[in-house]
């Protein structure tokens, strides 16, 4: 397999069945790098990213440096949904990024995760562990809202009674979903983690 073979195609990846509408979509690409071009590849591999960063509908990129002289590195490409995904993998950013391609890395193996499983993912992924199964992420993501929903209705719905239905929840929502985000799914995550994660 050459270098530009990496990253390219829209299909679902090992991750199974395409994104809903709307949903969002987690690429993580393994990549085996060419021992002593690890440098090269870290530089090319940042600049692949950044492009992506810069991409309409791009939610966030990371790269995981290999736990073994053998392993591969991991790139992550999160986006908004399956469009903004399929107008990355389209674009001439990325296609001038793969022409600076040195030919000494190979994509060995990928996942196109569809929703909350890509979250899940970014957790699992860096000790080389699948992500959950759905039934116990939809539980863990149960966990985390449950109290974020009860809060607000407590704290927050009695200064908004005022407004429309509508106005209230896109009051809400934002608050919730960064709540959710940045608070009570990573703490849900570390508290279940033997659990979501079993050896």
């Amino acid at each position: 397999m050459t270098t530009t073979e990496g990253l390219n195609g829209i299909g679902a990846g090992a991750g199974g069945g395409r994104a809903a509408a709307g949903e969002e979509v987690t690429l993580f690409v393994a990549r085996r790098v060419d021992p002593g071009f690890e440098e090269a590849f870290e530089g090319w591999a940042r600049g692949i990213l950044a492009a992506a960063a810069d991409h309409p509908g791009n939610l966030g990129t990371g790269l995981l440096r290999p736990a073994g002289s053998e392993d591969p590195w991991h790139l992550l490409l999160h986006f908004r949904d399956a469009a903004a995904f399929a107008d990355w993998q389209a674009s001439p950013a990325r296609a001038a990024c793969f022409a600076r391609a040195d030919g000494h890395h190979v994509e060995v193996a990928r996942r196109e995760l569809h929703g909350m499983e890509g979250w899940f993912a970014t957790t699992s992924v860096g000790a080389r562990r699948k992500p959950p199964a759905r039934w116990k992420m939809m539980v863990a993501s149960t966990v985390a809202i449950a109290p974020l929903t009860v809060t607000a209705n407590l704290v927050l719905t009695p200064h908004l009674s005022g407004l429309p239905v509508v106005a209230r929840t896109l009051l809400m929502a934002p608050v919730i979903s960064a709540l959710m985000t940045y608070l009570a799914l990573p703490a849900v995550t570390r508290l279940l983690r033997r659990w979501l994660f079993p050896s």
